[in-house]
């Protein structure tokens, strides 16, 4: 089905529009998806943010330094962040800690991948996409967080991973929702 069909834009200021940034950021986690039609990969994105970043709408988030996502996504330099309803956010979560590098965990979870208008990939079932440009890739040190317990609370999380995190930012380009 065309994508037109599906969804249609709106402005990244209309994204907010029924709840606060703050609870919309702690309950929706958005699938991350990079590539291309031929090769794509998603992860669940659980640390994220959303505000202005030179004068342009931005997102962030963490993601581990072996992610095959952050791989593609450094190659295309553009993602998409898919938020879905109840239904379809189990199965996407279902998707954690499969690696898109030896098996495609999106056909697994009968998740159907579609084309946006300016070629990133996204989801028919996505109740929100947002298309993101590539700003800045940086690494998280825990020595950079101020606060001691700033430091905790990121060595607890990340603990069984030794690997560094790297905090990913990303202009927001276009916003869609499902018709």
């Amino acid at each position: 089905m065309p994508f037109a069909r599906l969804f249609h834009q709106i402005s990244p200021k209309e994204i907010f529009n029924n709840t606060d940034v703050f609870t919309f950021a702690e309950k929706e986690f958005p699938l991350i998806t990079a590539g291309t039609e031929d090769r794509c990969n998603s992860m669940i994105g659980t640390v994220s943010g959303f505000g202005v970043l030179l004068k342009r709408p931005t997102t962030w988030g963490m993601m581990r330094e072996d992610r095959y996502t952050l791989e593609l996504l450094q190659k295309a330099q553009t993602y998409t962040l898919s938020y879905f309803t109840k239904e379809f956010r189990a199965r996407a979560f279902c998707a954690a800690g499969k690696s898109g590098r030896d098996s495609n965990k999106m056909k697994e979870l009968a998740l159907t991948s579609i084309v946006t208008p300016s070629g990133n990939i996204a989801f028919t079932e996505a109740k929100l996409i947002m298309e993101c440009k590539l700003t800045q890739i940086t690494t998280v040190s825990h020595d950079d967080f101020c606060r001691q317990e700033d430091r905790e609370s990121l060595f607890e999380t990340f603990k069984k991973e030794q690997l560094y995190r790297k905090m990913v930012f990303g202009e927001i380009t276009r916003v869609w929702v499902q018709n």
